[in-house]
This record gives structure tokens, sequence and C-alpha cells, in this order.
């Protein structure tokens, strides 16, 4: 399980993006679509981790919302 940034992005499409993994970035026309992509993007970095026998990052990102 990996946590998932969620936000509308300037163009109008949904970024996804998911902190655990540097540089692991997707976007979709719409929220599911962004959310399918991210999954899809997620599998291949940690397979391409696995496959230079790299080590894959735990999930350690924590949030918090604050009220400003």
């Amino acid at each position: 399980m990996r946590q998932v940034l969620l936000y509308p992005g300037e163009d109008g499409y949904w970024v996804a993006e998911c902190p655990s993994l540097p540089g692991c970035i997707s976007q979709g026309a719409t929220r599911e679509e962004a959310i399918k992509n991210i999954r899809e993007a997620i599998d291949l970095y940690i397979e391409a981790l696995v496959e230079d026998e790299l080590p894959v990052p735990d999930e350690h990102f924590e949030a918090l919302l604050v009220a400003v």
C-alpha cells in the first residue's frame, strides 16, 4: 500500500504522486483516470527497482491537514 497525493493541476488534469517513491507522478483527465495511472506508475517504478536490484523504499509518508 502506498499513499498518493491527488490534486487538480493547472492544465485541468488531475495530478497524482506517490511521495514515498521520488519522481513517481502521473496524471489523468479525471480523478479516476489519475488514480488508475498512478497505480500503474507505482507498479512499474517498483518493478524497475527490483530489476535493477535496488532497494524499494518503505512507505513512510504521513499526511497532515493544517487549517490556515
